[in-house]
């Protein structure tokens, strides 16, 4: 069962997983903004190139590692971003940052996902947009944010995974800002470390 998040929320991932959670995706997706020509006929498809990101945190709360669409993996190999899609066609998720969160090194703290528009459309423009955790091992979903809703907002800080007693925890962060890349939103990212 799926967890809608809300602000401010905090959640295990084991629970939510029904099990210890090793593996996790972070899922974005979204559709190109349809307009209608003249009269109705004509339409036309808009692209939106929205990102995802995960920057790495120590102890100390200090960027360690990026996984973005300019460097699609870990300096450690723990988590692989999928690849950057700049139109929002197709089904499903149209990035995805892959984490083996046995992996991820010992010294980093928090993993913080974040969700921009590169192309500057703001989220209540933007069709079907979404960003997600699933449990990578059964591909069930553990948790979604509805970005569309979000209003006139181009980014998004979306959750921030951290280590507590031996296991991950999520806090749904879940704060909408501005700006086309995560080095944007670091003001917006570092009250929640």
């Amino acid at each position: 069962m799926s967890v809608s998040l809300q602000k401010g929320q905090k959640i295990s991932l084991d629970k939510e997983a029904g099990g210890a959670l090793t593996r996790i995706t972070m899922g974005l997706g979204w559709d190109a903004i349809k307009t209608k020509g003249l009269f109705g006929f004509g339409s036309k498809s808009e692209s939106v190139d929205l990102d995802a990101s995960c920057i790495l945190f120590d102890e100390n709360n200090k960027p360690v590692d990026y996984v973005w669409f300019r460097q699609l993996k870990s300096k450690d190999g723990s988590i692989l971003h999928t690849g950057d899609n700049r139109t929002g066609e197709g089904d499903g998720d149209d990035e995805q940052i892959n984490v083996d969160l046995s992996q991820v090194p010992a010294n980093v703290k928090s993993l913080v996902f974040t969700v921009n528009s590169f192309t500057g459309q703001n989220f209540s423009q933007v069709e079907n947009a979404y960003c997600r955790i699933i449990n990578a091992a059964d591909k069930k979903e553990v948790a979604r944010y509805d970005l569309s809703v979000q209003g006139a907002h181009t980014a998004q800080v979306m959750a921030k995974l951290y280590r507590h007693g031996g296991e991950w925890k999520m806090h749904a962060i879940g704060e909408n800002g501005s700006g086309r890349t995560f080095e944007d939103l670091m003001p917006r990212i570092t009250p929640h470390l």
